[in-house]
């Protein structure tokens, strides 16, 4: 069997070690490794590096990895001989870390956004493209179940013509007084990275394309309901950064996408994220794992009347999509995705390019908000 060296930076925090590390890296460690065309197997071998000895140990005591080591500047990392460099470190510290991997013809995976503005996401890019090296970006809600059976309906002609499109995402933060945080100060810092515009709009930028098409143009409104946090030390901070944003964007086809993102909201639907689709045929709404249909011929006809009850279930109108299928963890299978496409050279299409569409997405949407205006999003050429 052969063996994949991963070089490992940034998963100490939530995202990296939970998704990337637990239950993707490992999780296919212990299912014997990653199976290629020929039924080979590949098993990755982690390399975990960092900037806090303390979590980096506890880490691979915990879970029995032999390779870590404090490396902030990567140097002694980048001259070893794994083939694959993982960034999940918070976005400021990324570009700088990705390309010297880059310089050191390491084939580089990351996390969105790919760099805090455009300029800086385009160099890596091109970077990356002049050196050969494989490149690809966590696009995790591709193979979420819910979005890959809106995907099949899509596919299958079901909708007719697609009208609109409605993307409901978000819950309530706590602000860490009375209970701990959900969420990472550095969140709520825009110095630092932070803002669910940054965090998200990377997310709905390939969701978006990648279901209906390309993004035309964005109306955008961020706001920082709530002023003050309590950070992992019990101190209070200032947030500098937005906690919500609410946008409408124009797609190909004259699609209309609402997106309301928030960690404000308190939830009153049936999963954290929701997606409606309505269109000439049917409509559909996708959750992270179930996607209910309703057809033009079962659609019930309702009638405005408020000054008698409503008795019609509404919710009852819907049929569920069926799985017809196992799903695996979201982040594993792109990981799957991306270890075959560096060892046996198979098709990976979400490439730094694709990254720099969402930061381009997130500019934009920053710059709709700043103006008081709607933005066109230009036809990128990396």
């Amino acid at each position: 069997m052969q063996e994949i060296g991963i070089i490992m930076n940034g998963v100490t925090g939530r995202m990296g070690r939970n998704q990337h590390l637990l239950r993707s890296i490992l999780a296919l460690r212990d299912e014997g490794g990653v199976e290629l065309p020929t039924g080979e197997y590949i098993m990755p071998d982690p390399l975990l590096v960092g900037r806090n000895e303390r979590k980096l140990r506890a880490l691979s005591e915990e879970h029995d990895i032999d390779r870590w080591t404090v490396d902030p500047d990567l140097e002694s990392c980048l001259e070893g001989d794994d083939e694959l460099y993982f960034d999940s470190q918070i976005t400021p510290r990324r570009p700088e870390a990705v390309l010297k991997a880059i310089n050191a013809s390491k084939n580089v995976y990351c996390e969105k956004p790919l760099a805090t503005d455009l300029d800086t996401a385009l160099e890596v890019a091109r970077t990356a493209e002049r050196s050969h090296v494989k490149h690809g970006i966590v696009q995790d809600k591709l193979w979420l179940p819910g979005l890959m059976k809106l995907k099949r309906l899509i596919d299958q002609g079901y909708f007719g013509d697609i009208l609109s499109v409605r993307v409901e995402f978000g819950y309530w933060v706590f602000t860490g007084e009375l209970q701990p945080a959900q969420r990472p100060s550095w969140n709520y810092r825009s110095e630092d990275g932070g803002g669910i515009i940054d965090d998200m709009f990377s997310h709905w930028s390939y969701v978006l394309e990648e279901l209906f098409g390309e993004i035309r143009t964005v109306s955008c409104l961020g706001k920082s309901h709530i002023p003050e946090r309590v950070d992992e030390d019990g101190e209070k901070y200032k947030a500098t950064a937005e906690d919500a944003a609410y946008a409408i964007m124009e797609l190909e086809d004259d699609i209309v996408a609402q997106l309301n993102s928030s960690w404000t909201v308190r939830v009153n639907r049936d999963d954290l994220l929701e997606i409606q689709v309505d269109g000439t045929e049917g409509s559909a709404v996708a959750g992270l794992r179930e996607c209910k249909t309703q057809h033009h011929a079962n659609t019930p006809k309702p009638e405005w009347n408020p000054d008698t009850p409503t008795e019609h279930d509404f919710y009852g109108d819907w049929e569920s999509v069926p799985d017809n299928q196992v799903f695996e963890n979201a982040f594993k299978q792109q990981w799957v995705e991306y270890i075959r496409h560096v060892v046996a050279d198979e098709p990976f299409p979400w490439d730094f390019r694709s990254g720099v569409k969402g930061v381009q997405l997130t500019e934009a949407s920053h710059r709709s908000w700043k103006e008081g205006q709607r933005v066109t999003v230009d036809e990128l050429r990396v």
